[in-house]
């Protein structure tokens, strides 16, 4: 039987981040992957002849610096593109110019937010400054273990010293700023800066992603906080896209994986982690194939891991109540279009640089609130909140010559959908989006040769997201730092002694971040995250 030091069960990036972390450090390590391709959500995939898809994820900012200058990801393929603007279409049916773009050069975007508020051009450059600094504070946050309270442990204790310090280091006004950025709702603190509806509820929809809340629930301005830490270049707020798609984000984190010795197997799907006595011994792969290491690290979410591949049966009453009750309330869904020629919308009508950035269909809080009222009882939202990129306008090879690819990202649809979800079901939800969108776009419908829809439950039944929830549970104030997944187990450690975790359902959360993998395998090598 061959052994090894370590095995990563999920190829997800987190998993293979985890995986290049303790390859680099001599470890001998294998990472097994059900599906016949790694990535997890971060794959790409020839979804129709020619036209190929970030199926599921879909852009690039949450990605750590460190894991990138550390593994050496450009060398190993890795090229990020750079997003140029975000147009939010002010009404369907519109007219040229009715529309709220934000550009990556300043001038031209406190001109733009001047036409149509002077008061915003004039707040938004010390909200972004604002939010920078914020980002920052919380920056060192995301790669370290949490410190647990509660804990009498001298090296937690000393972390939480350590953390106190810091925080106590911080300008008086930025830690009240902060306080209300964790407990305040998206639209209640733009409201304090902003007046333009179209501003407030572009920034706002940041807030809700990946989440079952309306941009008025409190604890949305966190997330919006959460998404405003990408960081390109050592610019925060950027975003970008990876030229061959997010999954030349997870290959080349492969590539540096293997090239440290790291071996990975596909198709080698996990059914049970081998547990003796209190210890995790290895895993047991579909067609009965037993592999040991003393250390073994799921990238699977919380409620896999430990309900389906580990068994309450191996945990702590109180610890396997704490993980039935995380939260996953999937509701984020894709939907992938194939095209003849470009949208040509309504408020921008002539090709331009527009169509090389973000498209946001959320002209204000109302809108995007009535979106979420509609998930918040069971139902696709009538008129969805939209994320849209043309990622053949920035890498021509996602696509035939002369031909496009859209990824849209949807809000909301609810994993928990009255009637549950089915063929009709996903239809409709399709049919809702491109509606939606033709009315800013008339030529979309026409221009459409092939779509693809993903739901929450395919989300759930073809990379095993529980619920479909895109960050392996809702980030909410309650399942956050110290808390996530579980009171007293937030430091990558499980109650099964040898057993680790490094998906997203752990500090800091989801994105195509990567600290989860890394901060784990630092934990694991008894090194400071």
């Amino acid at each position: 039987m061959k052994r090894y030091d370590a095995i990563i069960v999920g190829g997800g990036h987190n998993g293979l981040a985890c995986a290049a972390y303790l390859a680099r450090a001599g470890r001998k390590v294998l990472v097994v992957e059900r599906r016949e391709r790694i990535g997890g959500a971060a794959m790409t995939e020839e979804v129709f002849p020619g036209f190929r898809f970030s199926v599921f994820s879909y852009v690039v900012s949450l990605l750590r610096p460190e894991i990138i200058r550390e593994l050496e990801l450009p060398r190993h393929g890795l090229h990020i593109l750079p997003l140029e603007s975000t147009l939010t279409p002010l009404r369907p049916d519109g007219k040229a110019g009715d529309y709220l773009a934000q550009w990556s050069d300043h001038d031209q975007n406190r001109r733009e937010l001047a036409r149509h508020s002077v008061r915003d051009a004039e707040a938004y450059d010390e909200f972004g400054l604002l939010l920078h600094r914020m980002a920052r504070a919380i920056k060192p946050l995301l790669g370290v273990a949490p410190p647990d309270p509660a804990s009498l442990d001298l090296r937690e204790l000393w972390d939480l010293w350590r953390l106190g310090r810091y925080f106590r280091g911080l300008p008086e006004k930025d830690l009240h700023a902060l306080w209300k950025l964790l407990t305040m709702s998206a639209a209640d603190y733009l409201d304090e800066w902003f007046e333009g509806e179209a501003l407030k509820g572009t920034k706002s929809a940041s807030g809700i992603i990946g989440t079952l809340l309306g941009p008025r629930s409190p604890g949305t301005a966190y997330v919006l906080l959460h998404h405003y830490m990408g960081e390109l270049d050592g610019v925060f707020r950027a975003w970008g896209f990876a030229r061959g798609g997010n999954g030349s984000v997870s290959a080349a984190i492969a590539a540096a994986a293997q090239a440290h010795g790291a071996e990975i197997r596909t198709q080698a799907p996990v059914s049970k982690i081998l547990i003796s006595g209190s210890s995790a011994t290895g895993a047991v792969l579909d067609n009965g194939e037993e592999l040991r290491a003393p250390i073994v690290v799921s990238g699977a979410d919380p409620r896999r891991t430990f309900l389906g591949l580990v068994g309450e049966q191996h945990l702590p009453d109180e610890f396997a109540a704490a993980i039935r009750r995380y939260k996953f309330r999937g509701s984020s869904a894709k939907v992938n279009l194939a095209l003849a020629e470009p949208p040509r919308f309504i408020c921008m009508p002539q090709p331009g640089p527009h169509l090389r950035g973000a498209i946001s269909i959320s002209p204000s809080v109302d809108y995007l609130e009535r979106a979420y009222d509609d998930a918040k009882y069971g139902e696709i939202s009538r008129r969805p909140y939209m994320d849209i990129i043309m990622p053949s306008m920035l890498d021509p090879a996602m696509a035939p010559p002369g031909k496009h690819v859209m990824s849209i990202f949807v809000q909301y649809a609810p994993y928990h959908l009255n009637g549950g979800w089915n063929d009709a079901r996903r239809e409709e939800l399709g049919d809702t989006v491109v509606n939606t969108l033709a009315e800013y776009a008339p030529n979309l419908k026409s221009a459409i040769l092939h779509r693809q829809v993903i739901t929450p439950a395919d989300i759930e039944r073809i990379v095993g997201l529980s619920e479909g929830n895109i960050f392996q549970g809702e980030l909410t104030l309650q399942q956050m730092f110290f808390l996530r997944p579980a009171p007293a187990w937030a430091r990558y450690r499980t109650p099964i002694r040898g057993l680790y975790q490094c998906g997203s359902g752990t500090h800091p959360g989801g994105g195509v971040m990567g600290a989860a993998g890394r901060n784990a395998a630092m934990e694991i090598l008894g090194a400071r995250a």
